[in-house]
């Protein structure tokens, strides 16, 4: 059975620390296992970007939070304090979520200054941003599409498909997520310019997604699932994980 190179799947990954139950002592744990499997970054919420950065310290896994989270709905000026916020308490990346009510509204203007008014406040404390679209709230293609041509023009550093929240709310009263789909990904990956990079978020659990996603071109992957998908890598390559899953609460967030 041929090797996989984990090390090159780790930084992959973002580990996703976002349910809304998260605890101090997860958190913590969760911090731990992104060290043992040498991730890219943790995502966290804002309030947690202090403890992570100091759990992570001398170490080469970032620390990245989220900004008006899940839905996007705050003030534009809220949005940019809490990046400046989250940046200096030690954040080098972040994920923003897009105004989704505009972006169906197809108030480009808006859309495009809040996203330029997130970036500049990026580039002023040195992080590099990601855009989450939402793309289960998004009804056609031709959003998504003007999204990507949006944040090339900005030069933002990632387009990201998902929050992991988004459910949608069926005629049956039932709700459905999906989640980073294939579709999407090539969409978004077919219509960013250079140097806009793509990352996947939602639904990505096990290694198998992992590498589809990686072999379309995928740069990042956000998933609370790391330790399954990376114990398994370990296992196909005859190797003994670093550590075993602790955290089921964790692994089961469905992000």
């Amino acid at each position: 059975m041929p090797s996989l190179p984990i090390l090159e799947l780790g930084k992959l990954i973002d580990h996703a620390l976002l349910h809304p139950t998260l605890t101090d002592a997860e958190l913590r744990d969760g911090c731990q296992q992104a060290l043992l499997y040498q991730v890219a970054s943790v995502c966290i919420k804002p309030y947690a970007v202090v403890l992570a950065s100091e759990l992570l310290a001398h170490s080469d896994v970032r620390v990245g939070t989220v900004i008006g989270f899940p839905h996007g709905g705050q003030a534009t000026s809220l949005k940019v304090a809490e990046t400046l916020q989250a940046c200096r308490d030690g954040a080098v990346e972040i994920d923003m979520v897009v105004n989704i009510g505009k972006v169906l509204s197809e108030d480009w203007d808006y859309v495009a200054n809040e996203i330029q008014l997130i970036y500049d406040a990026c580039e002023s404390e040195g992080a590099l941003l990601k855009v989450i679209f939402e793309t289960d709230f998004l009804p056609n293609d031709r959003l998504k599409i003007k999204l990507c041509q949006v944040c090339t023009d900005i030069g933002v550093a990632f387009v990201k498909t998902s929050t992991g929240f988004g459910f949608v709310k069926g005629p049956d009263g039932m709700y459905d997520y999906k989640g980073a789909t294939e579709h999407d990904l090539r969409l978004m990956l077919d219509h960013v310019g250079p140097g806009v990079r793509v990352k996947a978020s939602g639904g990505i659990r096990t290694l198998n997604e992992l590498l589809v996603v990686k072999e379309m071109g995928v740069a990042r992957v956000g998933t609370s699932s790391t330790a399954v998908i990376l114990n398994e890598a370990y296992r196909r390559s005859g190797m003994t994980p670093p550590t075993a899953i602790t955290n089921t609460t964790i692994e089961s967030t469905g992000y």
